[in-house]
Formats: C-alpha cells, structure tokens, sequence
C-alpha cells in the first residue's frame, strides 16, 4: 500500500486551477500545511474541500534583493477557513501591503508551476 502524498496532491490540484484545503470530517477542522492526520488528533479522516481564497495579512515584510531584481513581499495570511498560510501579495507595491488588509488568493505561475498568491480584496 502506497503511503498518501499530501502535499503532491496539493500541488496537483493548484496546478488543475483549484485551491483546496484538507479538513477533518469528524471535527471539522481545516488547516495547512497538508499533511496525513489532523493535527493534535492524528485523525486520518481527512478530505479535501475548496478554499473561499478569502483572507487578511496576518504578517508581511518586503525583501529587496540585489539589482536588477525588484523587491517583493512576503506575507503570512489568515484564511477566512482558520489556517495561516505564507505566499506573496501582488497588485501592489511591496511595501503598500498592510497588517490586516483584505486580500483573495489567486493560483499564479512561478518557474513553471502554479503557486498561490493573494491579490488586494476589492472594496
């Protein structure tokens, strides 16, 4: 028997345009990074159910590196669904990205594969 592949899966599902998350059918609870039992339980349980892609800036700093490179953020977001995640917000200027803003995840390329990235929400 072939041991699950959560965060392969993950990925496969990023890359079929869908931002899915796992939760636990007997409590409920969702979380990331995915994994093979629920946190704290060790229940294997486990289904994947899409994300609403809402969420706020939970954390965020700008990294400039060296030229010609621009500089960029990197963000911890609050999931409207409870986990934290880290990704990047784009639409914006580095350093416009706030503590407590609004934003909606998107699926984006980087190097060839789908990744999730956040833009600001619309007001």
């Amino acid at each position: 028997m072939t041991e699950p592949r959560p965060e392969q899966e993950y990925f496969a599902h990023l890359a079929q345009g869908r931002f899915m998350l796992q939760r636990a059918r007997g409590s409920g609870r969702v979380f990331f990074p995915p994994r093979v039992a629920e946190p704290v339980t060790g229940a294997r349980d486990l289904q994947w159910t899409p994300a609403s892609g809402r969420g706020t800036v939970y954390a965020t700093t700008v990294v400039r590196p060296k030229p010609p490179q621009a500089p960029y953020n990197v963000v911890l977001v609050d999931l409207a669904e409870g986990p934290r995640v880290m990704s990047r917000v784009e639409g914006v200027a580095p350093e416009a990205v706030r503590i407590g803003m609004a934003v909606t995840a998107r699926i984006g390329m980087h190097d060839g594969k789908a990744v999730l990235l956040f833009d600001p929400a619309g007001e």
